[in-house]
């Protein structure tokens, strides 16, 4: 999983300095955690989303961006808790989920926000 700088970020995800309308950058599309070293939900959604960055393989990209070295970044998208998850499809603008949440509910959103699969009826 990759760590973003505000460099990459730009180039990989979205130019906020050159564009004011969200304009997704990337080839794939992506799901950012936005974390700190100290935070400890963070700690328990980090081994989850290590794990679909390998499931996702090829499908999607994982990013992860410390709020604490990448403060300009963080502040850019009004980063007030984390973790905070950014989802960023292909196509259509990204939605932001807060919260440490569980297994289910990323695969969950990844299937719906990122892969545009139709919800599975119950």
């Amino acid at each position: 999983m990759e760590h973003l700088t505000k460099e990459t970020f730009l180039e990989k995800v979205f130019n906020f300095e050159k564009n004011k309308e969200w304009t997704f950058e990337g080839k794939l599309p992506c799901l950012i955690d936005f974390y700190a070293d100290w935070c400890q939900p963070c700690k328990i959604v980090a081994p989850i989303l290590e794990e679909l960055s390998k499931e996702y393989e090829g499908k999607i990209n994982i990013y992860k961006v410390d709020t604490e070295a990448q403060q300009e970044l963080a502040a850019a998208f009004g980063i007030r808790s984390i973790p905070s998850l950014l989802f960023c499809p292909g196509e259509g603008q990204p939605q932001m989920a807060q919260g440490a949440l569980p297994k289910e509910n990323l695969i969950q959103a990844i299937n719906e926000v990122l892969l545009k699969e139709p919800v599975a009826a119950k």
